[in-house]
């Protein structure tokens, strides 16, 4: 009997260790999410503020608006 609960204590001590481990393991990764999601959400933010009015315009693939007339040319 004393073989077996040897044996029982080193699975306990294999199992706590396995636990341990994953717990590290899920709070390096919320840890690591966690900071991605907040350069993220900023740099959306950025982007949102910084939107052009055109884009195609400014791209060069369709028109603008036209250009304002002159107003010392006179008028016809």
């Amino acid at each position: 009997m004393g073989t077996r609960t040897g044996t029982t204590a080193q699975r306990i001590r294999i199992g706590l260790t396995g636990l341990a481990f994953a717990f590290l393991l899920v709070l390096l990764g919320s840890v690591v999410s966690r900071s991605g999601r907040d350069d993220q959400s900023s740099a959306v933010e950025n982007a949102v503020t910084n939107e052009p009015k055109e884009p195609l315009a400014e791209l060069g693939v369709a028109p603008g608006p036209e250009p304002e007339q002159n107003e010392t040319a006179p008028a016809q």
